[in-house]
């Protein structure tokens, strides 16, 4: 079983939506992500403080990721 401490937030939002959206990019990417606080009253709102959470191992490239400008490749990076 997971503890807490093996999970860290790489970006905390104020909507669902857009959380749903982080997590389901790094997930694509093969970075296992949840979302932590979209209770039933942030859904229904829209808002609040929405966690993004990744393994701790894989923190760096998760935060690494959600800093590259979309549509930048590695070739653009050379």
């Amino acid at each position: 079983m997971k503890r807490e401490e093996d999970f860290k937030t790489v970006i905390t939002l104020n909507d669902a939506i857009s959380a749903q959206m982080v997590a389901g990019m790094l997930i694509e990417n093969g970075i296992p992500a949840a979302v932590f606080g979209a209770d039933s009253t942030a859904l229904l709102n829209g808002v609040g403080n929405i966690d993004v959470k990744v393994n701790a191992a894989d923190y760096d490239a998760a935060i690494e990721l959600i800093n590259t400008p979309s549509g930048e490749t590695e070739e653009e990076e050379s």
